[in-house]
């Protein structure tokens, strides 16, 4: 039941985004040589090349976050992230038409950081329990940060909110107490959802189509690591074991030891 339980979770909080190609239908406008020369506006070549340097200018500034270009018919405004078999799926309706483009890169700003603080933990419960830390904290995983010094905790919870203020600054619109609602939980117009800048290892690729399957990989890898680590936590709390203990345990419950 709980093996049942956690996949029908991982089905229900899989919200997955995947880009769909729409036709285009363009039409032709017949115009007599009179009607034309009546209707369009004398432009000098200065106006003409100003123009056309402002909507070349507009166009790779929309494509120059990482290759995307947010798209209203596209489900999850063209966002990468959706793998077979479930494709774009979205129960509970975070994506649905109507949600604003702000709403939805936030959703997914939030998706991408939980993720990547869960993948984290999912290493930091096996290797915190396995390999004894600098202030002889033992035990399972959720019983650790009550055992860390009071300094020790202070500097995390610094720490943490420093990286946090952080990201607030390079991803959010600076808030406009005069008018506040226009301005609160507003991202910048350039800011793609979880790119804070950070690379030191120089994943990032430069090429839009493998920006776009890397953040895939990384969405669909973060939304498992969010199923698992809520099972890691839930188990140690019913049970007061370790991960490692909890298995040998159940290995000796099903082999009759």
């Amino acid at each position: 039941m709980m093996k049942l339980a956690i996949f029908s979770t991982a089905v229900a909080t899989t919200a997955a985004f995947a880009p769909s190609n729409s036709p285009r239908v363009g039409a032709n406008l017949r115009m007599s040589e009179e009607e034309s020369n009546a209707q369009q506006p004398d432009f000098s070549p200065a106006e003409i090349n100003a123009f056309s340097e402002s909507s070349t200018e507009n166009s790779a500034g929309a494509a120059a976050i990482n290759g995307w270009v947010a798209d209203e018919s596209l489900p999850c405004f063209g966002l990468p992230g959706a793998i077979a078999p479930t494709g774009f799926f979205d129960p509970l309706g975070f994506a649905q038409k109507g949600i604003s483009l702000n709403e939805v890169k936030r959703n997914r700003e939030a998706e991408v950081m939980h993720g990547r603080v869960a993948m984290v933990a999912a290493v930091g419960y096996l290797a915190g329990e396995s390999i004894s830390g600098p202030f002889s904290i033992v035990g399972p995983a959720n019983d650790q940060l009550q055992q860390m010094p009071a300094p020790a905790f202070a500097l995390l919870t610094v720490t943490i909110a420093a990286m946090e203020l952080k990201r607030a600054t390079i991803g959010w619109v600076e808030p406009d107490f005069g008018s506040w609602s226009k301005t609160l939980w507003k991202l910048r117009d350039n800011y793609y959802p979880g790119d804070v800048g950070f690379d030191p290892l120089g994943l990032k690729p430069t090429d839009a189509e493998e920006f776009a399957n890397m953040q895939t990989r990384e969405i669909q890898n973060g939304r498992l690591a969010m199923i698992g680590v809520a099972g890691m936590c839930a188990q140690e709390l019913v049970n007061h074991r370790s991960i490692m203990e909890t298995l040998t345990f159940y290995q000796k419950v099903y082999s009759g030891v």
